[in-house]
């Protein structure tokens, strides 16, 4: 009997430390394709969302509380003989400290996506082998979403899973399928990834960890120094764009960030946010109009 119970406790303590990572959804949209037999497009969306939420990524411990809300949208555009064509909307988001409020992190729209599937096909992820390309797609994004939201409670706290997608890329060679090289494109998968993990664009996982644990974790307790800390954050970026005014990481962040940053600084205690809004309008002109509407 205390065999046993020795065993069970093992077992729990496993459990407890190679936990799920992610809370995630996944939705198959097929309403641009012109198929009768809808029931293939179920399956692939059952399929993915069992596969995101029962894969284990790291070997760090995960309460069901802490798990990364995120989720993936395939908008598929073409379908024949178990080969699909779609675009896939990435989006994930961490809770802020002490509130009810999710934070956007992540919102990355791929739009060179086509794999192969057959229904009730197995997916299996191996760190050492390419599987297929939608494995290392999912894989890929699993890996970059708990990255981003390391980097949002520690500096630089994602680079171990920077690295495991890097892996992905560097395996993802042998196929043929667009995103992973460098010659695909100038905002692929590939350069997603040699952004994040070049010293170049530091400044963006610094920007990362000192908007959220600095500012908007602080917003609860202290809304003027909360604020004020955000405006730094985002300042942080201008050396960024001074060394790279194309960078790919700026419109990476903006995407995700643009409305709540309209929101926080048009509501709460006023700030001086001239030097703020300079800035923005410097490094991020391609939401223009969206800044005008701050009233801070």
């Amino acid at each position: 009997m205390k065999n046993r119970i020795f065993f069970f406790v093992i077992f729990l303590i496993q459990v407890s430390i190679y936990s799920q990572e992610l809370n995630a959804q996944v939705i198959v949209n097929s309403d641009l394709v012109n198929q009768t037999n809808q029931q293939i497009f179920k399956t692939l969306e059952r399929s993915l969302n069992e596969f995101m939420n029962t894969q284990v990524w790291t070997n760090q411990e995960y309460l069901n509380q802490e798990k990364i809300t995120c989720s993936f949208i395939f908008n598929l555009t073409g379908y024949s003989n178990d080969q699909f064509e779609a675009t896939l909307q990435v989006q994930s988001e961490r809770p802020v400290f002490d509130s009810n409020y999710d934070t956007p992190i992540f919102n990355f729209l791929d739009r060179d996506i086509v794999f192969s599937y057959q229904e009730y096909q197995p997916l299996f992820f191996n760190q050492s082998s390419f599987e297929s390309n939608l494995v290392s797609l999912l894989s890929f994004y699993a890996y970059v979403i708990i990255g981003l939201d390391g980097d949002t409670f520690e500096l630089n706290g994602g680079s171990n899973s920077y690295g495991q997608a890097l892996q992905i890329v560097t395996l993802a060679q042998v196929t043929s399928r667009k995103g992973w090289k460098p010659s695909d494109g100038t905002r692929n998968r590939f350069w997603l990834i040699d952004s994040l993990r070049s010293n170049t664009f530091r400044e963006y996982r610094q920007t990362l960890y000192a908007y959220h644990r600095k500012g908007l974790d602080k917003l609860t307790t202290d809304p003027l120094e909360g604020k004020e800390a955000l405006m730094e954050a985002i300042q942080l970026l201008d050396p960024l764009y001074q060394r790279r005014p194309n960078a790919f990481l700026l419109q990476v962040f903006f995407d995700a960030k643009v409305e709540e940053i309209v929101n926080l600084f048009s509501e709460g205690p006023k700030v001086d946010f001239k030097t703020t809004e300079t800035v923005l309008k410097k490094i991020a002109p391609f939401f223009g109009s969206r800044w005008k509407q701050i009233k801070a």
